[in-house]
Parts: structure tokens; sequence; C-alpha cells
């Protein structure tokens, strides 16, 4: 009779779980944008579940990779996503699809675990994802109690996430890929112009709301006729990518770099008064001229020129702050010219 009351509680048990995995993937089926996806699976998973640890281990250098780091930031995001290289992720999943229950020997799957779990878990839970059929990284579950996840439990509904998880991300990388299309110069990737002037509307409301700085930088390269006629179209095409490169490389997570036309960027400072924003693109001006693109052959020397505007400047509205920007870049052009 006591056996047949186990049995009993075991089925309620895998029932209440079932109807919480459940609960779990309508939840984010609808989601179509990485970050909001991702935060709710795991927010959802560690609450649902009470489970203490749960993140997801990703390959580097993957389309899906490349495409989650260009869509989507928060700090959740970084603290619970973790990059691996292919050759070990696949060596520690043992190259299987299958989920992966252990309480033994954790330090075989070290490499998934983030530095901040290290010390604390006991068992783990991988269950490997997939999109379009190949493996892009794992969605990790892990307790302090050696007995939450053993290699005897039943992972049919680990997988059954897993596979739910994976088709949304399919759809969610696809929807991602539309938008990312949509909003960026196809040359350099950078935003394009149209998105560029819904964020300058957006950062011009918000320092006024605030009452916090808010500078502009127009920039162009120099000569860039010239580029072209010397050097070729290729070569051309590789300078505006070449500065777009070092733009987001020298500017802020906060700040905003977009390609405006031809070889005008623009730099969006929130937060950053005018005299910061004049070193700024000074740096900038000099970077460019010390570093030279290699074109496989005699060096392509680069300079720029900017305008900059502020909202110190009086700007009624954010098409008067591009406008300043764009009429002091004139005249610092003209500048050169006559000298």
């Amino acid at each position: 009779m006591s056996k047949i009351k186990e049995i009993i509680e075991t089925l309620n048990q895998n029932q209440k779980i079932a109807q919480k995995f459940f609960e779990i993937e309508t939840s984010v089926l609808s989601i179509l944008n990485f970050k909001d996806f991702l935060e709710r699976l795991l927010t959802e998973i560690q609450d649902k579940m009470e489970i203490p640890y749960v993140w997801i281990s990703l390959i580097e250098e993957s389309d899906f990779t490349d495409m989650l780091q260009k869509s989507a930031t928060s700090e959740i995001l970084k603290e619970r996503t973790s990059l691996i290289e292919r050759g070990l992720f696949l060596k520690v999943i043992r190259n299987k699809t299958d989920p992966i229950l252990t309480n033994d020997d954790l330090a075989a799957f070290r490499a998934l675990i983030p530095r901040q779990y290290k010390h604390h878990i006991r068992s783990l839970a991988i269950a490997p994802l997939t999109l379009d059929g190949v493996i892009i990284g794992s969605l990790n579950q892990a307790d302090s109690s050696k007995f939450r996840y053993r290699p005897d439990m039943d992972a049919t509904l680990l997988k059954r996430l897993a596979t739910i998880v994976s088709i949304c991300l399919s759809n969610v990388m696809a929807h991602e890929k539309l938008n990312f299309l949509a909003s960026r110069d196809s040359l350099t990737g950078l935003l394009n112009r149209r998105v560029l002037e819904h964020i300058v509307q957006r950062e011009f409301d918000r320092a006024v709301r605030y009452r916090t700085p808010l500078s502009v930088v127009f920039l162009d390269v120099d000569n860039f006729k010239m580029v072209n006629d010397l050097y070729g179209h290729d070569a051309g095409d590789d300078v505006l990518k070449y500065v777009a490169t070092q733009l987001l490389s020298m500017t802020r997570a906060s700040d905003v770099v977009a390609r405006f036309a031809g070889d005008e960027f623009i730099v969006i400072l929130p937060n950053t008064p005018v005299d910061e924003a004049s070193e700024f693109a000074t740096r900038l001006q000099t970077f460019f001229i010390n570093h030279p693109l290699d074109f496989g052959g005699p060096p392509i020397r680069l300079s720029v020129s900017y305008g900059l505007s502020h909202m110190e400047d009086g700007a009624n509205d954010a098409i008067s702050l591009l406008k300043k920007a764009d009429k002091m870049l004139y005249r610092a052009k003209m500048e050169k010219n006559t000298r």
C-alpha cells in the first residue's frame, strides 16, 4: 500500500513539474527579441522551478552570438550568459544534444560554469540548444544540493524545454535579423540615418527632462573622393568601415554612433558637456592622423573634420542640434580648405 502511495505522490509531483514547464514555455513563446526572451526565460525558470542558478552558455564566434551581442545588452544577460570556444564546448557536452545531469564529476563541466557560481554548485543539468540543427550552446540549471540533479533522473521534460527554447530562438533570430537590417547601414553595420533621428530626439527629450548635458559630434573624412580616385571604391569602402570600427571602439556603451550619409558620421554623447565632447573629437582626429589604414600596400593616411553642438547652444529641438553640428562641420571644412 505504501508503495502505491509513493507512486501516486511521484506522479503528482511530476505533473506539477510538467505544469511549471508548460507555464514557462507559454510565457516565452510570443517574445520576438533576444533581451526580453532570454531575461524572461531565465527568471521564469529560476522563480517557478525554484532553482538558484540558471544561465546560458553560448559558443563564441557564431552568427547567433554575434547577433545577440549586437541586439541585446543588459545586466541580467551579462551575468547569466557565458561564452565558450566551440571545440571545448562540444567536448564538454560530448557532441550530443541530449540533456546531461550530473552531481559527481563537476570538474569536467567547469568550462560551462560562470566564475561566480563555481564554489556553490553541487549538481548540474545541461540542456544543449540548437539553431537550425546546429548546436549553439546550452541552457544550464544548477543547485547547491547534490541531490537536485542526478544522472538517473528522467530528463524528458528538460529535453522538451530545450527543444521549445531552440525553436523560439530560431524565430527570435529571424525577427532580430530583420530589425537589424532595417536599422543598420549595410556597409559599416552602424545605425542608419532613419534610426538616428529617432535616437537624437529620445536623447534630447531625456536631457531636457533630467537637465543633463548632451553633445553631438558630426564628422566626415577629409578628401574622401581622392581616396576613391587614387585607390578605388573598395579602398573607399574599407576606409568607411575602418572609421566606423574605430568610432565604436573609442566611444562608451551609452554613446550612439551612426552613419549619416556618404563619408559622414554622427556620434551622440549623452550626459557629456561640451568641453568633454571637444576633447573626445580632438582625440578622434589625433587617432586617425597617427593610425593610417593598412590596405595591403602603402598605408592610406586619413584625417577627419568635425562639427560640435550641445545643449548649452540653446537648441530648441533635436533637429536644431543636428543642424548646428552640421553647420559647425561645414565651417571646419572651409577653414581647412583656406589654409
